[in-house]
């Protein structure tokens, strides 16, 4: 544990990181990967150009000297995060090299406020923080190979199908190229997939929602196409059935967690119903007794993935109520066929399934589940009902 010395020291420093921003963390991954290039083959790229993981960090050590009093706090954090450094499959020597470029950042850019007492409270809070993930890491990989079908590191999966299920989305179902059974997940994680390719400067690992039940002998993963996404585009235009990718064990806290009989209440955006998807197909296949409520939004009809196999559900399924709304309806999209509403999400409009009892799941843009969970607070849903999951660095809602 550590001391109180300590813990003041730390605390000592919050007017310091809060005076240096993001831009202490921006300093910290310029200088780590000026030094270490090969991380560049560990860490997602694409929000370093974004600015989006440099201000997780950011958020997250600020976070943690705010609560060096009260760890516990912050158990939800570590887990979540332990649960994404395992599907990018972080080694425990890694913690040593950015534990020293974070306390060279500091020294850089706090000058004589940070004495030699302060690089040392920080550097034992931070190899305390580090042991947690460590040993937390660890008990997840061996958990996940200890499974049947599981695995340690990447394994080698055959694209069995592609399969488009909206102008911007596209399935993939994956196969092991040894045959042998794959590990069950609990719906909401997600696959870690690691492409190497001569289009991409670096190995690049991008973790993708998977989008159907578990089933013991593949995996379903379901991509929108991104403008600016490299991996997305390759997988999109490049890969096709027959192809090759290396897949890290399902991982995530994300996860569907409710009782045979109670109300589950899915909510997406865009592509965030990939994780509701799944968790959808595990409720109806396990006969779940329960009132199911499908909430989506889009952009309109040719942005709508998996409308036709949704809507079959909801007609054999009498518990199975679906809610759609379109932001600009096309032409060609029918009104209570295709959708419900247009513009966007107002939950109050099915307010009666807004019921207090029921668990309310929910992913898509930021934006949307901000939204989202002012609205579910705003009809008197308890908070400690409401589960999300963000796409990227993670940010509080």
């Amino acid at each position: 544990m550590l001391d109180q010395h300590t813990k003041e020291i730390i605390k000592s420093t919050i007017p310091l990181l809060e005076s240096a921003g993001p831009a202490l963390t921006q300093h910290f991954y310029q200088r780590m990967f000026a030094h270490n290039p090969e991380l560049k083959d560990v860490f997602n790229l694409a929000h370093q150009h974004t600015g989006g993981q440099p201000v997780a960090l950011f958020n997250a050590v600020a976070a943690y000297a705010k609560n060096i009093d009260n760890l516990e706090a912050l158990g939800a954090a570590v887990e979540r995060i332990a649960h994404k450094h395992t599907g990018f499959l972080i080694k425990p020597e890694q913690y040593s090299i950015v534990g020293g470029h974070l306390l060279a950042t500091l020294k850089e850019l706090g000058g004589d406020a940070v004495t030699d007492e302060v690089l040392t409270a920080w550097g034992k809070a931070y190899g305390f923080l580090a042991d947690i993930f460590i040993n937390r890491e660890a008990q997840l990989y061996q958990q996940t190979a200890a499974k049947k079908g599981g695995w340690e590191g990447t394994r080698r999966f055959v694209i069995k199908a592609k399969r488009k299920e909206s102008s911007v989305i596209t399935s993939f179902i994956l196969v092991p190229e040894d045959g042998l059974p794959v590990a069950d997940f609990i719906p909401g994680q997600y696959l870690s997939v690691s492409i190497t390719n001569n289009q991409l400067a670096h190995k690049e690992t991008r973790q993708y929602s998977l989008s159907d039940a578990p089933n013991g002998c593949s995996y379903r993963i379901s991509v929108k196409r991104e403008s600016e996404g490299k991996v997305s585009n390759l997988l999109h235009d490049y890969y096709q059935e027959g192809d090759v990718i290396d897949v890290v064990a399902p991982a995530g806290d994300f996860v569907l967690n409710a009782s045979n009989d109670t109300p589950v209440v899915l909510l997406s955006a865009g592509v965030g119903l990939t994780p509701m998807k799944s968790m959808l197909n595990q409720l109806l296949l396990k006969s779940h007794s329960g009132n199911i409520t499908w909430v989506h939004a889009c952009e309109d009809g040719e942005q709508h993935a998996f409308k036709v196999c949704t809507s079959d559900q909801v007609a054999k399924n009498t518990h199975l109520d679906r809610y759609v709304w379109y932001r600009k309806p096309l032409a060609t999209d029918l009104p209570a066929e295709d959708y419900d509403f247009d513009g966007t999400v107002e939950l109050e409009k099915i307010a009666g399934r807004m019921v207090s009892n029921a668990r309310y799941y929910f992913c898509g843009p930021i934006g949307f589940m901000k939204v989202v969970k002012q609205q579910l607070l705003a009809l008197n849903v308890p908070e400690d009902q409401l589960h999300y999951e963000v796409f990227g660095p993670h940010s509080d809602l």
